[in-house]
């Protein structure tokens, strides 16, 4: 089974979830170059998009990284730290 998330971008197209930040906040890329980043903020008011560089997203995934390491969520951190060397290096 799959866990991935795919997201179409009014612009872009289509999207996929490199992480979930927090409840609400999410790290999506674009699908094929995984060279544009965004933040999407799921609102009452709807799905925002927010644009964010490079070093930013990797910043923000480092982080979760640390925060999955701390909490012992062994899977959820070996499955991110997977996509953050797949994507970032």
């Amino acid at each position: 089974m799959s866990n991935e998330t795919y997201l179409n971008h009014p612009t872009l197209g289509l999207l996929f979830r490199v992480c979930l930040l927090e409840e609400n906040r999410e790290l999506f890329a674009t699908l094929y170059a995984q060279r544009l980043f965004f933040l999407v903020l799921t609102e009452p008011a709807g799905i925002r998009f927010e644009p964010i560089g490079r070093s930013d997203a990797r910043l923000l995934v480092e982080v979760r990284l640390r925060e999955l390491r701390r909490s012992g969520h062994v899977q959820d951190y070996t499955q991110l730290q997977a996509v953050h060397k797949q994507t970032f290096q």
